[in-house]
């Protein structure tokens, strides 16, 4: 995703000119793509509650964003081996043609082509009212994935405790997938066979020494049946009555008896619970559902024109030759629930992004509501050249805060709002999710 500016200035004809001179100037010169960033009339209500509201949807801002990022690194999280297709499933429903709500597209492409959805946010309703909606929907959403996230990493956590078992050494490693029914005398009265940890360099000393440690071990009963870098996992079987003499002698000898019984059951119930832990963690994201038809899944033929400031027209976005393949299968229900929460949250956030420039609109600029905005995607190198563009076309409408423009960095608080000097401008940076 690409950086953006969003700028508001005043809609009376001097400074519509203005803004077409800026046009003008940034694209002779290549310095941003620029495209007219329509906002509905709200109900202004009075000042007082726009200077509550300009407070409040800065809070709402800062932790929209902070809850893309969190659901961004989720789905990162998730998809794990193939987190390097996260970024192709962070996408955004809609937004750009009623016939058209259905497709899924690229978060640049639903920016460059934001409209506001009347339907979730009416703009008829009182500005207050909106702003409560869109913060009551980003809070259940961060309710649900604080939830849903924390049954993940419960199962997760469970899986990597069953997994670090099977991966100690022979002291502390679970046996139940080294050992078999076969290695033991089971349901005999007065025989038992024990497990003796054995140093590799005392292999020898054990098979000389073993049978006379104690009275009664059985001879010949020993076997090797596992080893790692520091010793063997052998078998013993000797009376009942002599296990705790022949532990003392073990000892005595640097060889450990393994407390260790063998229970068919337990084995099975130890395996069953591993096979469960690793089914359900695999549902949750099982493969991605971005797979197109006769291609890759990265939506590089998914061109959406971007009409430039001035024309009287802006075309709905296209979509490519290639179907998709239908919608959520084989996908686990928590990816998908992130994908489609994030395009939620997202599609908000940009929402907020517009209700800030409403009303930082009404307060800098006065009533009756007269503004436009305009979203400027600035080229790779040219921020700096592209403000002092916009100092010096807006100069006029503020004196005292142009002076200054050379003091304020874009790229100092990203994603948040940003003062520009003589107009208002929001700050709209992109987010990579990170790797683990």
């Amino acid at each position: 995703m690409s950086e953006f500016w969003l700028i508001s200035a005043p809609g009376d004809k001097e400074n519509l000119q203005a803004l077409e001179r800026m046009n003008t100037v940034t694209s002779k010169s290549n310095l941003s793509y620029n495209t007219k960033f329509m906002i509905p009339d709200f109900k202004v209500g009075t000042l007082d509650s726009l200077v509550g509201l300009s407070d409040e949807l800065g809070k709402l801002d800062a932790f929209a964003e902070s809850l893309i990022r969190r659901m961004a690194q989720s789905v990162v999280e998730v998809m794990e081996d193939a987190k390097g297709m996260a970024q192709e499933n962070l996408l955004a429903n809609g937004g750009l043609k009623e016939k058209m709500k259905c497709l899924k597209i690229d978060l640049t492409s639903f920016v460059t082509h934001f409209e506001w959805d009347m339907a979730k946010y009416p703009a008829k309703q009182p500005l207050v009212s909106v702003v409560d909606t869109v913060a009551k929907q980003l809070a259940q959403i961060e309710t649900d994935l604080k939830s849903r996230m924390a049954s993940y990493n419960t199962l997760k956590t469970n899986l990597e405790n069953l997994e670090r078992k099977s991966m100690g050494n022979l002291f502390t490693r679970t046996l139940s997938d080294i050992v078999s029914k076969e290695d033991f005398v089971l349901d005999s009265e007065y025989l038992i066979t024990l497990l003796v940890i054995v140093p590799k360099q005392s292999y020898t000393q054990w098979q000389k020494t073993y049978e006379s440690l104690s009275d009664m071990v059985v001879p010949r009963s020993t076997k090797l049946i596992a080893e790692d870098n520091e010793g063997g996992l052998f078998t013993v079987t000797l009376f009942r009555k002599v296990i705790d003499d022949f532990k003392t002698k073990a000892k005595e000898n640097k060889f450990t008896v393994r407390e260790y019984y063998y229970d068919e059951k337990e084995i099975k119930r130890e395996r069953e619970e591993m096979s469960r832990l690793l089914s359900d963690k695999k549902q949750q994201y099982q493969t991605s559902c971005v797979a197109l038809k006769k291609g890759s899944s990265t939506f590089r033929d998914h061109k959406v024109k971007v009409t430039p400031l001035g024309s009287p027209d802006r075309p709905a976005a296209g979509q490519s030759d290639r179907e998709r393949e239908s919608e959520g299968e084989g996908e686990g229900p928590l990816l998908r629930w992130l994908k489609v929460n994030f395009s939620e949250a997202f599609i908000a956030w940009i929402h907020i992004k517009a209700l800030r420039v409403f009303v930082e609109s009404v307060l800098r600029y006065g009533l009756p509501v007269n503004f436009q905005a305009v979203l400027l995607q600035p080229k790779k190198s040219s921020t700096k050249r592209l403000r002092e563009v916009l100092n010096s076309v807006f100069r006029h409408l503020d004196q005292v805060a142009a002076a200054s423009i050379l003091d304020v960095g874009v790229r100092g608080d990203p994603w948040a709002a940003a003062q520009q000097p003589g107009l208002l401008s929001l700050c709209l940076l992109p987010h990579r999710p990170q790797s683990p």
